[in-house]
Formats: structure tokens, C-alpha cells, sequence
């Protein structure tokens, strides 16, 4: 059996078909692992999430923060937004079917050593606390409240942990650095409004993996998200997002037995302009 990880696919259907074909997968016997963003910005959400679907427990996904986008436009919260592309899973005959299934799905996934969560792990957690503090909101999710879940978890506040955080601002910044996070501070306080490659932004901000006395996680930890920063190795992490929507590539990782990059190319030169992926 072979174990991939798979970065951000939002809704890249064709590239991940050719890579899953490069990779000769086999759904009798392998696994895949997403980081999330299965869908919005690429041409096919549909379809991307009803093959992920259909593969039942030869894969594995956690949620992003476009996911969760579709989600709160899905139960009326969220408007849409003109760049936004998962028009055909609203208006799909499966649409409750699909977003049923996508609303359980976790925010942390831990498998063979491994930690995978779309955004990261904030430096004062490891990852048994993530998944910990993800199944609060899964909890959420998966119940009657999502849509006041939805309206709430909107917002940049609270951008530092603290275990005093109770109600909404708990699970909202549990959600945000789960699933945005990309810098943070010295003191681990998080930063959403810098998206670009390390090296550009303001000197009091790191990488959410290089600040200074981050706690040991106790696994590897696999995330996506960070286009921008791209296939990224080390720290005990890999960035998988290598921005397959904008141009790029999209990734699997084989996780089993010596650890092999593989990849394709976007077709077509990319779906949208690359500003700053979000």
C-alpha cells in the first residue's frame, strides 16, 4: 500500500487526475491525504469533491478555509465572490449530500506519525493539543449550529491563543489558525494580512514554523495553503500548496518508506491571475 499527501486542489479536477495517474494509484490499496481547499478558484469543485467522496476510506481530507467559504455561502452567510467558482456544487442535485459530507470532515487528521491540517499549527501548540482544539470545532460543525458557526467564525480577533478563550472567540481563532495562518510574531500572535513568499514581509514577522521556542509538534506536520511559499521542506513540516491553480504545479508526497516528491503541471498556464493566492 502507498501513502501520498496531496496539496490544495480548489477544484483543479483535471491536474489531479493526471497526478493520480502519474502516481498509478490504486484505490483498492492506497491512500490519499488532502490538505484541504478541495475546492473554489479552479473550474471543477463538482467534480473534485465528488470523486474525494467516492473514494471513501482510501482518503482522507481536512478542511480549509475555502471549504469552509463554501460552507457559510452554502447556509446562507457568505455571499459570493466574484472570484469564487463552486457555483456548480451549490446548484448540484448531490449539493446536501455533498455538503454534509464536507462539513465532517476534521480540521486536524493524524496518521503514521504524521499531522495534517491545512494552515499549520501555531507555535505555542503541538499537535495532540491541535487536534485536541480542532475537535471543538468539529464538534460544531458536525452539529445543529453550523450556520451560527458560520456567521461567527469570520474576523481576525483573537489573534493570539490563550486557554482563558471561551464561546465564539475560542473557536474562531482555533478555525483561523488552523486554516489561515501563515505569520506569525515573537510572541506566536497571528497575522493574516501578509500572504507573500518569506523574505517579504515586515521584519517582526516569521513564518508560523520558525518562531522562536515553538513547541516540539511530536509528528510531521503536512499543510497546504501557502502557494506563495510553495513546496517547502523541513522544520519537521512540508508545504504542499505549490500553487497549481495560479500556474503552477499540484504535489503528492508518498509518505511511505522513502518519502518522494511528484508532481504536474497546471494546464492551461493556471485559472487566475497570482496577486497574492488566498
Amino acid at each position: 500500500m502507498a501513502v501520498y499527501a496531496i496539496g490544495d486542489v480548489q477544484g483543479c479536477y483535471a491536474e489531479l487526475q493526471r497526478l493520480l495517474d502519474l502516481i498509478r494509484f490504486d484505490p483498492a490499496g492506497d491512500r490519499l491525504l488532502f490538505t484541504g481547499d478541495l475546492v473554489n478558484r479552479g473550474p471543477q469543485s463538482l467534480e473534485t469533491l465528488r470523486f474525494i467522496r467516492s473514494l471513501g476510506p482510501a482518503a482522507a481530507t481536512v478542511l480549509g478555509n475555502h471549504d469552509l467559504h463554501l460552507l457559510a455561502v452554502a447556509y446562507g452567510v457568505s455571499r459570493v465572490k466574484h472570484k469564487d467558482t463552486f457555483g456548480d456544487v451549490l446548484e448540484a442535485s448531490d449539493r446536501n449530500e455533498l455538503l454534509d459530507w464536507l462539513r465532517t470532515r476534521p480540521l486536524v487528521h493524524r496518521e503514521s506519525g504524521y499531522c495534517l491540517v491545512h494552515a499549520g499549527i501555531p507555535p505555542c501548540w503541538d499537535a495532540d493539543t491541535a487536534s485536541a482544539r480542532a475537535a471543538e470545532v468539529e464538534a460544531v460543525l458536525a452539529g445543529g449550529d453550523i450556520a451560527e458557526f458560520c456567521r461567527q467564525m469570520y474576523g481576525d480577533k483573537p489573534d493570539v491563543w490563550s486557554d482563558d478563550l471561551a464561546g465564539w472567540d475560542r473557536l474562531r481563532f482555533i478555525t483561523n489558525a488552523l486554516t489561515r495562518m501563515r505569520y506569525c510574531d515573537g510572541a506566536g500572535r497571528l497575522d493574516f494580512k501578509q500572504k507573500g513568499a518569506p523574505g517579504h514581509q515586515p521584519a517582526f514577522l516569521v513564518p508560523w514554523f520558525e518562531v522562536a521556542g515553538r513547541r516540539p509538534s511530536g509528528a510531521t506536520i503536512l499543510f497546504g495553503h501557502w502557494s506563495t511559499l510553495g513546496y517547502f521542506a523541513g522544520k519537521d513540516c512540508y508545504c504542499l500548496d505549490t500553487g497549481c491553480l495560479w500556474g503552477g504545479e499540484l504535489t503528492a508526497l508518498r509518505l511511505d518508506g522513502t518519502l518522494r516528491r511528484y508532481a504536474v503541471a497546471s494546464l492551461h498556464g493556471g485559472y487566475q491571475k497570482p496577486a497574492l493566492a488566498q
